[in-house]
């Protein structure tokens, strides 16, 4: 191995061992989530677990897990699985958790039980931004983006799609029926299973009927027409990116123009992102503290328009 750069000898024992911090540097990024945490007041922002239990099995502390959370943020490393995996492995989140590995599933719960002290981080990170003076030249960046749900399109209904289920159901029966009606004029020893199972995939349909016929009833209290049976809060809309139907939400997010901070975003189902423009808008200029802004979005006409807003502050 001469004249190559040698590794360290894996067996080679240290007589004082190699401290975490020797192996983050002064400027890493996670020095910086290590401090914002530390410095909110958790409690208040509606975090659950603040105060432990005086009995039963030690719990992690929510300052561990949204450092874990955000740091998943930053890098891209959203599942929970992922992160369980990245806690055992990687020498930022060692140095971050202090060695800890929550399971995927401790994860999990943190996020889905802790959404509004989640938001409440983001609020006031960017009430930090702006007492940095990082929004001064106050101009963003507003674009949707749509984000697939848990519900299948075969669970997503409208009138439209119903109404072709139902036709293609009531033909398979009806080609059913026929298969029956051969079947009885032959031999019954010979065709018995097959009867059998013609039976019961006729029982089949005539389930997916009723199922539609329920889905029908709700659309009838529904203003948007439209129910989804998985994740009832999705809808079906138009994705530009796969040039196909998504059932799921879109989410419209701002972005700083000069630092490229998301300032705001909100989720919603419905489709269009045109009628989410001047909302987004408004959101934006009242969380960077303007008066005025300048706001660009993309149009599928004319790429890269820009859309001078000038609104007054509402008092």
């Amino acid at each position: 191995m001469g004249r190559f750069v040698e590794g360290a000898n894996r067996n080679q024992a240290t007589l004082l061992p190699e401290r975490l911090e020797d192996f983050i540097s002064e400027d890493n990024p996670v020095r910086i989530v290590d401090a914002f945490v530390d410095e909110l007041d958790l409690a208040s922002m509606g975090f659950e677990g603040t105060a432990p239990a005086s009995t039963g099995r030690l719990s992690y502390h929510p300052a561990v897990l949204l450092k874990l959370y955000i740091y998943g943020y930053l890098n891209r490393v959203q599942s929970s699985r992922r992160l369980e995996r990245e806690c055992q492995r990687n020498v930022e989140l060692m140095w971050l958790t202090g060695r800890l590995a929550p399971d995927f599933k401790t994860i999990a719960e943190f996020r889905r039980n802790n959404g509004a002290g989640i938001r409440n981080v983001c609020r006031r990170f960017v009430v930090i931004c702006r007492d940095l003076k990082l929004f001064t030249q106050a101009v963003v960046a507003i674009d949707g983006s749509k984000f697939k749900a848990v519900n299948s399109r075969d669970s997503n209904f409208t009138p439209n799609k119903i109404a072709r289920r139902q036709e293609q159901i009531e033909q398979s029966i009806q080609r059913y029926l026929d298969a029956l009606e051969t079947a009885d004029r032959t031999q019954p020893v010979e065709v018995e299973a097959k009867t059998k199972r013609l039976r019961e995939k006729i029982e089949t349909l005539r389930e997916q009927m009723r199922d539609l016929d329920h889905a029908a009833e709700l659309l009838n209290d529904l203003p948007g027409k439209q129910v989804s049976l998985t994740d009832p809060d999705s809808r079906s809309m138009m994705s530009q990116a796969k040039g196909t139907g998504v059932v799921g939400y879109n989410v419209q997010v701002a972005v700083d123009t000069k630092h490229h901070l998301i300032v705001t975003h909100e989720v919603t189902n419905v489709g269009s992102d045109r009628a989410q423009l001047s909302p987004m808008a408004k959101a934006a200029r009242d969380a960077m503290g303007k008066k005025k802004l300048k706001v660009w979005r993309d149009n599928p006409d004319e790429r890269r328009a820009t859309i001078k807003l000038r609104m007054s502050r509402q008092k």
